[in-house]
């Protein structure tokens, strides 16, 4: 397969919304202030990386995790080694030990887990979707997702363990879950998460998770960001302040403009409809990737698809949620919008392996007509 037929063959409607949302994100970044030049040149270039990464990996042949057990088995445990090297090597950043300092750059092995979870989830599922019905598969499957998983909730991170669970719940569900293990899983979910309450996370953390029920109860420690957030979400009107004009952002009343709560900024300078213009962007990318999954070939790729759909509602849903106050704050960024190289790469490098998919596919069905 020659370089001018596979880019031909790219789904560019889905790259040009992956883009715009991506820019809307940098143009927020950027109007983060004299503090957020530096963080808009660094995600310039994470975005610029994250297009070559994603243009390599479309020519990459993602057969080798569909056809090839050993190679899936390979990165889940090159993954879970790096989560237990962060207790090791590790950086301890606000109160969570879950990153890699590389110099002035940090890595969140955390976010290539999740990549890979999907990747071994639709290896398993693939080819053991018509008897998932059977015990064995329930439990294995929820053995790989259990490794991770633990590893991350004792960092603590919460908001990952929980994008962790929702994949692999929402995995099954798609490969035909009954409804006696759906109600293991809300069991196993309840235990898991009264064990993270009541010995993983520390006082501070608790009362973080717990502000959003109340956040006027203290309006100046553990529900302010909560409060900051809603204001600058209530405050832009239709049209919003206009860029660079938003006094909570601008002002700095409005905590991690540029991370978890970006989209509190959207919303105070770009307004309702800039609300709406990002919401259907996601919505666009959500229905260009339903529709790959639907047409795909076969089942690791459908899996794989669907995989990376759950990532995206999951990291929406939540992100948005805690900006509107409905939500525990959980840090969990939104997707193609937050500020960091880390989300913003592996979310690349899915987009390049559904492209891989959606390349292949075209080039199998030229050949067999």
């Amino acid at each position: 397969m020659n370089i001018t037929q596979t880019i031909k063959h790219l789904d560019w409607l889905l790259i040009a919304a992956v883009f715009l949302l991506s820019g809307l994100g940098l143009l927020t970044v950027y109007s983060a202030g004299n503090s957020g030049s530096a963080f808009f040149e660094k995600q310039l270039i994470w975005l610029s990386i994250g297009f070559f990464v994603m243009l390599a990996v479309s020519f990459f042949d993602y057969r080798i995790f569909k056809n090839y057990s050993s190679s899936v088995l390979g990165i889940y445990l090159f993954a879970v080694v790096l989560l237990l090297f962060l207790f090791i090597f590790g950086s301890n950043i606000r109160g969570s030990l879950a990153w890699f300092r590389f110099g002035g750059v940090a890595f969140e092995p955390v976010e290539l887990v999740k990549l890979v979870l999907i990747i071994t989830l639709a290896k398993y599922f693939s080819a053991r979707h018509t008897e998932i019905y059977r015990w064995h598969h329930f439990i294995v499957s929820g053995i790989y997702v259990s490794l991770p998983l633990l590893l991350v909730l004792v960092q603590p991170d919460f908001g990952s363990a929980a994008i962790l669970f929702f994949i692999w719940l929402g995995l099954l569900a798609i490969a035909g879950l009954k409804a006696k293990h759906f109600l293991v899983l809300v069991s196993l979910l309840l235990v898991v998460s009264f064990f993270g309450w009541s010995y993983v996370l520390h006082n501070y953390q608790r009362e973080r998770l717990s502000s959003f029920l109340s956040p006027q109860s203290d309006p100046l420690g553990a529900g302010y960001n909560i409060l900051q957030s809603t204001i600058a979400v209530g405050s832009g009107g239709w049209l919003g302040k206009g860029l660079g004009r938003g006094t909570q952002s601008q002002l700095n009343f409005l905590p991690e403009q540029h991370t978890d709560f970006i989209f509190a900024a959207i919303a105070e300078e770009w307004g309702f409809f800039g609300v709406l213009f990002l919401i259907s962007l996601l919505a666009f990318i959500f229905w260009r990737l339903a529709k790959s999954a639907l047409s795909a070939s076969n089942n690791f790729s459908k899996f794989f698809i669907s995989g990376f759909m759950i990532l995206i509602l999951a990291h929406g849903f939540v992100n948005i949620g805690m900006n509107l106050g409905i939500l525990p704050i959980t840090g969990i960024s939104l997707p193609f919008v937050s500020y960091g190289g880390s989300n913003l790469l592996m979310n690349f490098l899915a987009i390049g392996l559904i492209q891989s998919i959606r390349v292949r596919q075209i080039e199998f069905e030229k050949d067999e007509e």
